[in-house]
C-alpha cells in the first residue's frame, strides 16, 4: 500500500505559483508538458490583463525603445562588414532589444499574439479587452520607436556609412511586394510566438536568454520582418526625408503587422491550444471566470481574482 501511494504520489503536480500556475512537470520535474505550459501562459496572461493603460502603453513604449537597440546595433556591425556573409554577420546584434524586452518583460505587440488570445480562446477574457491590449502596447512599441528613429536620423549617433545601411533597411522593404512582406511577417511572427510559448517552458535565464539570441537572429537571417523593427525602420526613413509617412506605412509597416498577427495566432496559438486537453485551464485561485459567447465577443469587466 505503501509503494502504491508513493507511486500516487510521483503522478502528482509538483510545486505550484500563487496563481495556480504549475512551477514544475509532471512526469518530469524539470520538463513541462503542453497542458502545464499553457497553464502558465494562461496564469501570466491572467495577470496583465487587466493592466491600467499607463502600465501598458509605457512598458510598450519602453519595448520600442529597446527595438531601437536592434535596430542601431544591426545597422552599425552590417556597416562594418562585406561580402556574400555580411547578411549573417550584420545581424549578430539584432537579438539585442528583443533581450532587453522578454527579460525586462516589457510589453511588445508581437508577444502578445499568444497570451492575451489564449484568455479569449479559453473565454477568460473577452475580445474587446484582448483588442484594448493590442492597441496600447502597439501604441507604446510605436511611440518608443519613433523616438528613437527621430533622434537617430537628427543627431551625429550613426556616422555616414552606417546612416546609409539604415536607410536600406526601409527601403528595402518599401520597395518589396505587398504579399511577399506578409508572408515574411507570418514566419516572424510565428517565430516570436513560438519563442513566448517555449520561454514558459523554461525553467531558468541561461536557457531563455539562449533561446531569445537563437529565435530571434533567425528572424534577419531569414529575411524575415518584425512589426515593431520595421516601424523603426520606416520611421527612420521618413525622418531623414527619403519617403513619406502614409506611403512607407501602408507598403512596408501594414503587411507585416498583418502577417505577424497571422502567423502569431494561426502559427503557434491555435495550433498549441487545440493539443491541450479539457479543461482549459477554467479556475485560476479557486474562482470561476469563464465567460458566456455574448460576453466574450461584446466584452464585460471580468471579476478580480483578488478579495
Amino acid at each position: 500500500m505503501a509503494e502504491a501511494n508513493n507511486s500516487q504520489n510521483a503522478c502528482e503536480p509538483a510545486d505550484r505559483a500563487r496563481s495556480g500556475a504549475p512551477s514544475a512537470g509532471r512526469a518530469i520535474h524539470d520538463k513541462f508538458s503542453a497542458d502545464e505550459i499553457f497553464q502558465r501562459i494562461i496564469a501570466s496572461a491572467h495577470e496583465e490583463i487587466d493592466s491600467p493603460v499607463r502600465q501598458l502603453f509605457f512598458s510598450g513604449m519602453a519595448a520600442g525603445l529597446a527595438i531601437t537597440l536592434t535596430f542601431l546595433a544591426h545597422a552599425s556591425v552590417k556597416a562594418t562588414v562585406h561580402g556574400p556573409a555580411a547578411d549573417l554577420i550584420g545581424a549578430l546584434l539584432y537579438p539585442l532589444g528583443f533581450i532587453f524586452i522578454i527579460m525586462g518583460r516589457y510589453q511588445l505587440y508581437t508577444e502578445n499574439t499568444l497570451p492575451p488570445v489564449a484568455l479569449v480562446l479559453t473565454r477568460l477574457a473577452s475580445i474587446p479587452a484582448l483588442f484594448r491590449v493590442w492597441g496600447v502596447v502597439l501604441l507604446g512599441n510605436a511611440v518608443g520607436a519613433g523616438i528613437g528613429a527621430f533622434i537617430l536620423a537628427n543627431t551625429g549617433v550613426f556616422d555616414a556609412k552606417t546612416a546609409e545601411v539604415a536607410a536600406e533597411f526601409g527601403l528595402e522593404g518599401f520597395h518589396r511586394g505587398w504579399w511577399d512582406l506578409f508572408f515574411k511577417a507570418i514566419f516572424a511572427g510565428g517565430l516570436v510566438a513560438g519563442l513566448v510559448w517555449i520561454d514558459h517552458a523554461s525553467r531558468d535565464s541561461v536557457s531563455r536568454l539562449f533561446l531569445i539570441y537563437i529565435i530571434i537572429y533567425a528572424i534577419p537571417a531569414s529575411n524575415l520582418h518584425h512589426v515593431v523593427v520595421s516601424t523603426c525602420d520606416s520611421l527612420y526613413v521618413v525622418f531623414t526625408g527619403k519617403v513619406g509617412f502614409l506611403p512607407i506605412i501602408g507598403h512596408f509597416v501594414l503587411p507585416v503587422f498583418l502577417g505577424n498577427t497571422v502567423g502569431g495566432i494561426g502559427l503557434v496559438t491555435v495550433v498549441n491550444y487545440a493539443q491541450t486537453k479539457e479543461p482549459k485551464y477554467a479556475e485560476l485561485d479557486g474562482e470561476k471566470h469563464i465567460l458566456s459567447l455574448s460576453e466574450m465577443i461584446f466584452g464585460r469587466k471580468r471579476p478580480s481574482a483578488s478579495k
